[in-house]
């Protein structure tokens, strides 16, 4: 088929997103004219519940946000507020909180991968479909997931919007006799982990390349994620406490969520791919090992090897469980007191889609004046369009339910808090 030199492809609405939203391409001339991508997050929403509440309730609230990533919302809302009240947790429960989070990151990308990801390369229209021929596949990719589950709700009290995080600490701290039947399923679950990682590098991977500076937080000697400083591949670092310096988020003519950009410098792209970038050499030896054996460099370009990248922290955070769980000791004490003063906080941690930042104002009874949240996918957005222009722009040759399918595919490499669904896009093409 030889391409329309005039074509409007029309996506009104993104179904099962964190929100509402929409994507267009318009083409003249037989050249791309223009992408938006329109997501519209209630997270924004989330900042006005918040004013005038406690100080210890943004934890609680903030993990609502997201079924899939709430233990992220809950630690960056924990560093932000103990930053405003001048409390800094012991060692041993960071390295709970450090243990609950691995826990996030283990079902969030086993459900990427498997179920939302793993199909477009297979060429199978969702993971039912998937599982009618391979059902060895998605039953190891379930088994995976559920260990992720329950180590959650073993430290976090639920697996969905855990209900034992609280400012300073837990409500209340496992016993090690909680702990060890994960560690045996756990031993399991890293076998899982490493033939899911040779699994994906098998994948037939499109010639694509972006063109984005790479934004994580970096924490030398360990890879990050509940805590760090931000570094970029452009050579920018900071302190979480600088990040409003740094990162500008404004509005944009097509959208209600907030498009962000670096000071000075453009779009830039967050997620597994840029925190493998930047920190892949503070991952464990058998990761790094198995990265690259997937055929992972020292730095990951391609979105759609991102698959990959996800894989490799999925085997990373499965050790790290391990080895937490094998040092563990119970705390003293479940919390640390975290009395309320007037200040703002600022917290940031790496969710399993990237650098999520928080920031409240307290009043001197601790109530909370302002509150601002940053998450992974508006801060991908100007990114996202840009791929997008340049890849609808090689294939304009492709017939209308070609090219939305690829875009499908395309847009699910960035995991935006839009793939909860295989097929998002109701599509509707305009000839000039």
């Amino acid at each position: 088929m030889t391409h329309r030199s005039d074509r409007l492809i029309d996506v009104r609405a993104l179904a099962r997103v964190e929100g509402e939203g929409a994507m267009h391409v318009r083409v003249r001339d037989g050249a791309v004219a223009g992408v938006r991508l329109e997501i519209y997050e209630p997270p924004r929403f989330f900042e006005a519940f918040l004013r005038g509440r406690r100080h210890t309730e943004p934890p609680d609230i903030t993990a609502r946000i997201c079924g899939i990533c709430p233990v992220a919302y809950q630690m960056s809302a924990c560093a932000a507020i103990e930053d405003a009240c001048g409390v800094t947790v012991p060692p041993s429960l960071a390295d709970l909180r450090r243990l609950l989070y691995c826990g996030e990151w283990i079902e969030s990308h086993t459900l990427h991968i498997y179920l939302l990801h793993a199909p477009d390369f297979l060429g199978y229209p969702s993971a039912l479909d998937l599982a009618k021929d391979r059902r060895d596949l998605v039953e190891r990719g379930l088994t995976l997931k559920k260990t992720g589950n329950d180590l959650i709700e073993v430290v976090g009290g639920r697996a969905i919007h855990p209900v034992n995080v609280r400012v300073g600490g837990f409500h209340r701290v496992p016993a090690p006799a909680d702990l060890a039947p994960l560690r045996e399923r756990l031993r399991v679950a890293l076998d899982q982990a490493l033939e899911t990682v040779r699994w994906v590098a098998g994948f037939d991977f499109p010639d694509f390349r972006h063109e984005h500076e790479m934004l994580a937080l970096t924490e030398p000697g360990r890879y990050a994620i509940e805590s760090g400083t931000v570094a970029t591949t452009g050579g920018l670092g900071f302190g979480v406490r600088e990040f409003e310096d740094h990162v500008i988020e404004e509005h944009v003519p097509h959208s209600t969520a907030l498009h962000a950009h670096l000071a000075g410098r453009g779009r830039y792209l967050t997620g597994p791919a840029a925190r493998y970038t930047l920190n892949h050499r503070w991952l464990s030896p058998l990761a790094r090992e198995v990265a690259a054996e997937a055929g992972l460099g020292a730095e990951c370009l391609n979105p759609y090897r991102s698959i990959i990248v996800r894989a490799v922290e999925t085997v990373y955070a499965v050790e790290e469980a391990i080895r937490l769980i094998d040092c563990y000791e119970p705390p003293s004490e479940a919390a640390v007191p975290v009395p309320p003063r007037a200040g703002t906080g600022r917290g940031a941690t790496e969710a399993p889609r990237g650098t999520l930042f928080h920031r409240y104002e307290l009043d001197a009874a601790g109530l909370v004046t302002s509150a601002r949240i940053v998450p992974p996918t508006s801060q991908n957005q100007a990114a996202v369009e840009d791929d997008l222009g340049r890849f609808v722009a090689g294939r304009l040759d492709l017939p209308d339910d070609r090219l939305t399918a690829e875009c499908e595919q395309a847009i699910r490499n960035y995991d935006p808090c839009i793939s909860c669904a295989t097929h998002f896009l109701d599509l509707r093409v305009d000839r000039g």
